[in-house]
């Protein structure tokens, strides 16, 4: 609640920022048109003109710098290599979603028993959450012949990593929470096998986030993420683990 509220505030505040300055704008705009109005007719069509067509160059100008689409490959190794056309907004939207995946616990890897799952599990919640409110605030990236989207990618990692492992593992951990509250973590019959799936969604988010981080231009971004080891072949994926339970999971909320 406290994070939304900030948001909102940050939100209303860049709105309020917007309307003064487009205040000041038309202020000093309608000053310029009442100063011309002073001077003669000939004189204020050649002004007016110039301004107009000045005004225009720069209008197009900044909008073919924002709207221009750069081809950028990415090779993921659960997607093989993508090609993703990228203009400065969806640039932005793949830095957030970088920094959201690389600065939380659910990226950071559990050595043995080291570590909560309760605690990384809470924050895949929160990474699934805000990922889902980023890309909804954001505008769709326009679709490009051959070319992929950020929001392709984002939507690829939170549906086919995050909410499979959510929608088996929290509510098995919720239920050994609540019929042993007294009792440690390491105690729940399924913590080494939660531990070794959490394993291989962290090394393949790990790949996600190397991903979205060349989208938003980030020249060398391997020494900003901690890397995670893929589990041993022994450790491998559970039964029911591919697939999100009918009903549960974060995209039922």
């Amino acid at each position: 609640m406290c994070r939304r509220s900030i948001r909102r505030w940050r939100s209303s505040g860049g709105l309020i920022a917007r309307i003064v300055a487009a205040t000041a704008v038309g202020s000093l705009a309608g000053l310029g048109v009442f100063s011309l109005t002073q001077v003669t007719s000939r004189i204020l069509f050649v002004v007016t003109g110039g301004v107009v067509g000045a005004v225009t160059v720069l209008a197009v100008q900044w909008y073919r710098r924002l709207a221009q689409l750069t081809e950028v490959k990415v090779s993921i190794p659960q997607l093989s290599e993508l090609t993703f056309a990228v203009n400065n907004d969806s640039r932005q939207v793949a830095w957030r979603m970088f920094v959201e995946t690389v600065t939380r616990v659910s990226t950071q890897p559990l050595v043995g028993d080291e570590g909560v799952v309760r605690e990384a599990l809470t924050s895949m919640y929160g990474l699934f959450g805000t990922a889902r409110e980023t890309l909804k605030a954001a505008r769709p990236s326009a679709p490009v012949p051959g070319g992929q989207t950020v929001e392709y990618l984002a939507i690829t990692m939170l549906n086919r990593e995050l909410r499979p492992f959510l929608s088996q593992w929290h509510p098995r951990l919720r239920e050994f929470e609540r019929a042993h509250p007294d009792s440690p973590e390491s105690a729940w019959p399924d913590n080494a096998a939660c531990r070794a799936e959490l394993q291989r969604v962290q090394h393949a988010i790990h790949d996600y986030a190397i991903g979205s981080a060349r989208l938003a231009g980030v020249r060398e971004p391997e020494p900003l993420v901690r890397y995670v080891p893929a589990p041993r072949p022994s450790d491998g994926r559970t039964a029911g683990g591919t697939m999100p339970a009918a009903g549960s999971g974060p995209g039922a909320r």
